[in-house]
């Protein structure tokens, strides 16, 4: 319907039609180009929800002050949308805010709002100047604890463009000449050196297809770049000349370019080249050069872009590297064709209002995985430092940065599984991946956050890091180092707007530490994510005791959909052997944490999360092309679960607990999950589960407790084994072992587990049970288990006398009754920030994103 809607199509052959040279090149691929195009934007959109109601709203407590306004496309009428912003809702104030027409669906007010309610609408315009009847008026509150974070107006950014190359690192030019005296004694200098002789090797002059080579020749072009800004030698740039002139030889290939990720690195290539070798080229190839950018540029925005970003979920693509190349290609050729600087404005409002992070993420860590923020790394190093430079407002401001450190550091800690709870989470390294090393550098560098210091300081990967060694080159940014991570560091993070905490035992002692990673999250399944709602993970120096399962391979493959992303491969529940749907409905939530020395929590609520079948179409068709269904027996269909609420501890400096709350509609098998690379030895009877890392000598011991039998099995075997035909990363392909323990059926269960993780021969200690009370070593554990009597946990440490209650009106602290202010609250008495103190929670109001 979109595309349909869309007419500015038109322009992609008209733009050039001064240029009869190129006009027939560009007609006769226009067509097929754009028909893969569209082809390839309604299988991304399939697969990404489309905002279908404006945002915001009264019912949304908006993440950030100034919030973007945001119209649905279905909703634009015309050419064009204006937008008006006023705290009068007659908008008759003075102070009312009345906007450009502009052909996108986003406003940034780009300046911090008053507190109270503002209300806001809309109309269509189009090209004449014709204003269609204003919409309804929506209203949202700006309340006095909003982050604050406002950018400068477009015109600010745009004055400050330099009128001469180079314009793409710009921001380098300040220092670029003393770093140029100093280059030969940078520790990146024979890297540097041995990544462009390398370049300069590469051949492409016999190549039929050179466009099918241009992922190759963009990373070429990067080490060509940085040698020759740091040397200044011809051979530097007569090479990403010559590699330029094969792609010109050849006509554009339609199939290339209905690529997202090769488009931009074509565009990217050809824009850097360009101005950084101008000269070089003849007035014919200039001209070649612009045709290619501009037909590319424009192709994508008018039929998959513009007003496409503004309001899709998130599309991972576009963000890691699309949306970084195109606005280089249009920052390159803004004064030479309309389109592009229009393209060039555009990006700068996208951006404004819904990045870093989707618009709705101030956490620091990555709603897409955290292996995926990989692939986002540089994007968000670049354009923050391009915005910085042109407006003189320091991008890294922005909540999210300020936290990313702490997101570097516990989402994924150096020698050790990630928290693992996206695509990719089964990977290992020794260090950290090198462009994570090199984004904690660049934080260190412009913020001096500790965080990324200490990250970035652990190793000294970052400097193999080729794409963005420029920067670190010729920027004059000094590093500074972080052996140490302060002694205030917590024991335990939330992430709220991601839905994840994780808590640890010492980061600073990586080889023994205890990690626990716990994720329940609004962003739900969908891109890079998993059916994993109140999943946990469980390491021991960064080898897992309890981790998911399954290996990355293929997007869409049997063993993805049945054994990877499939909530029976997660340390979480199933309801009759059904999980959660792929889709962004299957959410969950994080709604309290505590952060203690002694006691780190948090409660997860999936209750939402089991939500019958995948409606997104992408999904649908994955599953039809693998002869596959979405039936209870492969894991989806509808359930009748009313509660899922998952409290989970550490419990330093060994020690986890779970306490499950579940409740449906009628009768149902509850399937307790747990997977583990190394085989359970399983007492049935009395349900502890223990484990063996005869490598790394730590041993685990879980033990169940509910009024409730259960049954406990284990297998090696996946629903759908991983096609090892599809392994590129050197796989370990030993299958891991994967536990159900049934309970019921029944309409309730509350199922309790105590997790005891031992090194080095120690043996963990008995768990004696008296009545309601457990002993396990200093912790006392009392658990409400009988389904008729409210749910209740509480926990005390007999020795220093931390303390957890939950449920109870009234509870004992540190030997005094202490009464809860609101019912089933949850209580702690620990040290915290350095002092002895009790806190009380209740469920914390959940962020919307709105209605997609």
């Amino acid at each position: 319907m979109f595309i349909q809607a869309r007419k500015p199509l038109i322009l992609c052959p008209t733009i050039f039609a001064n240029e009869q040279n190129y006009q027939s090149l560009i007609m006769k691929n226009l067509f097929t180009t754009l028909f893969l195009l569209c082809t390839l934007f309604i299988q991304v959109s399939a697969n990404n929800p489309i905002r279908k109601v404006p945002y915001p709203q009264q019912e949304h407590t908006i993440y950030l002050n100034p919030a973007p306004l945001i119209v649905p496309c279905t909703l634009k009428q015309s050419d064009f949308l204006q937008f008006n912003l006023s705290m009068d809702k007659n908008f008759e104030d003075e102070h009312s805010i009345l906007s450009k027409p502009v052909p996108w669906c986003v406003f940034n007010p780009h300046q911090i709002l008053n507190s109270g309610v503002w209300y806001w609408r809309f109309r269509s315009v189009n090209k004449s100047g014709e204003e269609m009847p204003w919409s309804q008026t929506y209203s949202f509150t700006v309340t006095d604890d909003t982050p604050k974070f406002a950018t400068p107006p477009f015109s600010t950014f745009f004055k400050n463009i330099p009128e001469e190359y180079s314009r793409i690192y710009c921001f380098l030019k300040d220092n670029l000449e003393e770093a140029r005296k100093k280059v030969r004694s940078h520790p990146e200098f024979e890297a540097m050196i041995d990544d462009g002789r390398n370049a300069l090797s590469m051949n492409y002059a016999n190549d039929t297809k050179p466009y099918s080579r241009i992922t190759r020749m963009a990373e070429d072009c990067d080490n060509l770049n940085t040698a020759y800004q740091m040397l200044q030698r011809d051979l530097y740039a007569d090479k990403m000349v010559k590699n330029v002139r094969c792609l010109l030889s050849a006509e554009p290939d339609p199939k290339v370019i209905a690529n997202d990720f090769n488009a931009g690195e074509l565009v990217y290539t050809l824009a850097c080249t360009y101005e950084n070798c101008f000269d070089r080229f003849t007035p014919k190839e200039q001209k070649q050069i612009e045709t290619i950018i501009m037909n590319t540029l424009s192709q994508y925005y008018t039929s998959r872009i513009l007003g496409r970003e503004e309001n899709m979920f998130f599309d991972e693509h576009f963000w890691q590297f699309s949306f970084r190349h195109f606005l280089q290609g249009a920052l390159v050729l803004y004064d030479k064709y309309p389109l592009a600087k229009e393209y060039l404005e555009y990006s700068y409002e996208l951006w404004t209002s819904r990045a870093p992070a989707s618009g709705f993420n101030r956490d620091g860590s990555w709603h897409n995985g955290a292996n995926y923020f990989s692939a986002n790394a540089v994007s968000l190093a670049y354009v923050a430092t391009l915005f910085s430079y042109l407006t003189g407002t320091d991008f890294l401001q922005h909540p999210w940065y300020k936290n990313a450190g702490l997101g570097l550091v516990y989402c994924w800690q150096p020698g050790a599984l990630s928290s693992g709870f996206g695509d990719g989470h089964e990977k290992t390294n020794s260090k950290p991946l090198r462009i994570r090393s090199a984004f904690a550098d660049f934080l260190a560098r412009n913020t001096g956050d500790i965080y990324a210091t200490w990250y970035s300081s652990v190793n000294d990967r970052y400097k193999t890091e080729s794409e963005t060694r420029l920067y670190r080159m010729a920027s004059g940014k000094q590093r500074p180092v972080q052996t140490q991570l302060p002694t205030d560091t917590p024991k335990a993070v939330w992430f709220k707007d991601c839905g994840e905490m994780i808590a640890n035992t010492d980061l600073n002692n990586l080889k023994e530490n205890i990690s626990l990673s716990f994720h329940s999250s609004p962003f739900g399944s969908g891109n890079h994510t998993h059916s994993n709602q109140n999943a946990f993970n469980l390491h021991y120096g960064g080898e897992a005791v309890y981790h998911a399962v399954g290996h990355y391979m293929k997007f869409d493959d049997p063993h993805n959909l049945l054994s990877y992303r499939n909530t029976r491969a997660h340390n979480s529940l199933l309801v009759d052997g059904i999980g959660q749907p792929f889709t962004q409905r299957a959410n969950g939530y994080i709604v309290r944490m505590f952060n203690g020395e002694h006691i780190s929590y948090a409660l997860g609520d999936a209750s939402n999360a089991y939500c019958g079948i995948s409606e997104i179409n992408y999904w649908k068709q994955a599953f039809a092309e693998n002869k596959l269904e979405q039936s209870p027996e492969n894991g989806f269909g509808e359930t009748p679960l009313k509660k899922y609420r998952r409290h989970i501890f550490l419990l330093h400096p060994n020690t986890v607990v779970i306490y499950d709350e579940l409740e449906a509609e009628k009768a149902v098998h509850w399937d307790w999950l747990l997977h583990s690379p190394t085989r359970f030895n399983i007492d049935e009877t009395a349900a502890i589960l223990t484990t063996e890392n005869k490598e790394r000598h730590f041993k685990s011991v879980a033990r169940l407790f509910s009024e409730q039998k259960c049954n406990i099995t284990q297998t090696d075997q996946y629903a759908a084994p991983p096609n090892q035909k599809n392994a590129e990363r050197g796989e370990d392909f030993t299958n891991p072992w994967s536990l159900t323990a049934s309970f019921g059926p029944s309409k309730a269960n509350r199922i309790l587990t105590i997790i005891q993780i031992e090194a080095d021969g120690k043996q963990a200690v008995e768990i004696v049970r008296n009545d309601k009370q457990l002993q396990c070593g200093d912790w006392t554990i009392e658990a409400e288990l009988n389904t008729k009597r409210p749910a209740s946990l509480y926990i005390l440490n007999t020795k220093n006398k931390a303390t957890f209650s939950f449920g109870r009106k009234k509870t004992m602290i540190n030997g005094q009754s202490y009464q809860c202010q609101e019912k089933d609250a949850s209580v702690i008495y620990d040290t915290m920030d350095g002092a002895w103190k009790t806190e009380e929670m209740s469920d914390q109001k959940i962020q919307s994103m709105g209605k997609w």
